[in-house]
C-alpha cells in the first residue's frame, strides 16, 4: 500500500534552469551541485526558486562522476545568504552524467524530506532532461514534483 502524497510544484525561472544546465555541462564528466534558495508555500505545495548558489563538488575520490558533496560550511554560508535575503534553502541541484535524471538509492539515503532535489541528466556532455523530486516523509522513496518554468515575461 503506498502512502498518499500531496502533489508539489517547483517553480524555477528559465534563466536559473539554464544556469543549472550549463553548470552540468561544464562539470561533465563529473557531477555538478548547488543550493537552491527561495520560498516554500507548504499550504499549496509550491516551491519558488529565487537564487542559486553553485558549489564546487567537494567529493575527493574516484566517485566524482556519480556522487557529489557540498561541505557543511558551504551549506551554512548558503543558509546565511538565504536568511539575509529573506529566503530559505528550498533544495539542492546536481547532475547525473550519462545517467537519467532520476534519484539513485544513494541520493535517497542522503536527502531530507521537505526539500526539492533537481537533477539534470547530462548525456555526452550535453544537458538533457531535468526533473525535480521530493523525499517522502518516511524516507521510503522520492516523489516526482512538477517543474514549472515561467517565461521571463511572466508576472505571476
Amino acid at each position: 500500500m503506498s502512502e498518499t502524497t500531496t502533489a508539489t510544484t517547483l517553480r524555477l525561472p528559465a534563466a536559473l534552469l539554464e544556469r543549472v544546465r550549463e553548470h552540468g555541462r561544464t562539470a561533465y564528466p563529473e557531477e555538478c551541485c548547488g543550493v537552491m534558495l527561495g520560498r516554500i508555500d507548504r499550504a499549496s505545495g509550491r516551491t519558488e526558486v529565487v537564487r542559486l548558489v553553485a558549489q564546487e563538488n567537494q567529493r575527493e575520490d574516484e566517485h566524482r562522476h556519480n556522487r557529489y558533496l557540498i561541505s557543511p560550511e558551504a551549506v551554512l554560508h548558503a543558509d546565511r545568504e538565504a536568511r539575509t535575503a529573506g529566503l530559505e534553502i528550498v533544495g539542492y541541484y546536481h547532475s547525473h552524467p550519462d545517467h537519467p535524471s532520476r534519484p539513485s538509492d544513494f541520493d535517497r539515503d542522503h536527502a531530507w524530506p521537505d526539500q526539492s532535489y533537481l537533477i539534470v541528466a547530462v548525456a555526452g556532455g550535453q544537458p538533457a532532461t531535468a526533473q525535480s523530486w521530493r523525499l517522502r516523509d518516511d524516507r521510503s522513496a522520492f516523489e516526482e514534483e512538477t517543474v514549472e518554468v515561467p517565461s521571463p515575461r511572466s508576472h505571476e
